[in-house]
């Protein structure tokens, strides 16, 4: 089965090249809020970056089909010894956009994967009652639905080309709210100054909530995960990156740089907004934003 891909490059605040009730999935990881590897300084307030998970949500909303589900990866960050909610801020979020909330897995980072920080080695160096601070080895990630999901529209034969795997399913425990998936490990040659979450991720989400042929959108791409699963799913797929800078990152990852390795039917589109309040910016930007706010 031929797939088509479309990364935009803009800002995801605004989806307007797609039309309402079009998508079949939506899969993503949005920016952590000013965490101190990746995003230190780029949002100006806890409310600055609220406010982009409140328009993402309404977009998201409108461009998902009746019954479809939306799925977010967030956690909750510790920001100058302050924690901020944002996984509970952004539940009630997608509640008010019209969302449902379905459910919640954990997502567990492998144990070896953290080493004693300075949060946890406080405990160390004053071993006494009021000085824990526990290091972190989970995520959340949240299901939202769009209404009720008509199991009677999807013919029996994409039903049959899209069956999940029971083997699958039981032996890698995807029954749990509790999920074990290695996270991409630093210093990965695509990753580099992107917080990208793991092929798995999308994977069980692709498998365990859509059809082959549907349209899978990843709003913050990144170097496009969501893109490389999809299709290796058979899915069509369609992300919006603000970073003009990673097209070719996207293009590489997703297997669309050697034409040789290009299935035959199989398309890559870009399509960009140099203008207007939602337009992308790059690299030379995020950091003119980050020493801004800084």
């Amino acid at each position: 089965m031929s797939t088509k891909h479309r990364v935009i490059f803009g800002n995801c605040m605004s989806m307007e090249e797609l039309p309402d009730n079009y998508c079949h999935l939506m899969v993503t990881s949005p920016p952590y809020f000013n965490a101190p590897f990746d995003y230190e300084g780029f949002f100006k307030s806890y409310d600055t970056f609220l406010t982009m998970i409140e328009k993402f949500a309404t977009e998201t909303y409108r461009v998902l089909q009746e019954g479809r589900v939306a799925v977010v990866n967030v956690d909750d960050m510790l920001i100058n010894g302050e924690k901020y909610p944002i996984i509970a801020d952004t539940i009630k979020i997608f509640q008010k956009s019209g969302f449902r909330y379905r459910d919640k897995i954990v997502w567990k980072k492998p144990d070896g994967y953290l080493r004693i920080s300075k949060r946890s080695g406080v405990l160390l160096q004053n071993p006494f009652p009021m000085y824990f601070y526990p290091d972190n080895l989970l995520e959340s990630i949240l299901i939202f639905q769009k209404g009720k999901f008509d199991y009677r529209n999807i013919k029996k034969e994409i039903k049959e080309k899209s069956r999940v795997d029971k083997e699958e399913f039981q032996k890698n425990k995807w029954y749990m709210t509790l999920w074990e998936m290695t996270n991409v490990l630093p210093g990965s040659r695509l990753e580099k100054n992107i917080a990208a979450f793991p092929d798995e991720l999308p994977y069980r989400f692709i498998k365990l909530f859509s059809y082959k042929g549907e349209i899978i959108l990843d709003p913050f791409l990144g170097s496009g995960t969501t893109m490389k699963v999809a299709r290796k799913l058979e899915r069509n797929s369609i992300g919006f990156e603000i970073n003009r800078d990673l097209e070719t990152v996207i293009r590489e990852k997703a297997g669309f740089i050697n034409a040789d390795n290009i299935k035959e039917g199989d398309t890559f589109e870009v399509s960009e907004r140099s203008e207007g309040k939602y337009r992308y910016i790059n690299y030379e930007i995020i950091e003119e934003i980050k020493n801004k706010n800084n």
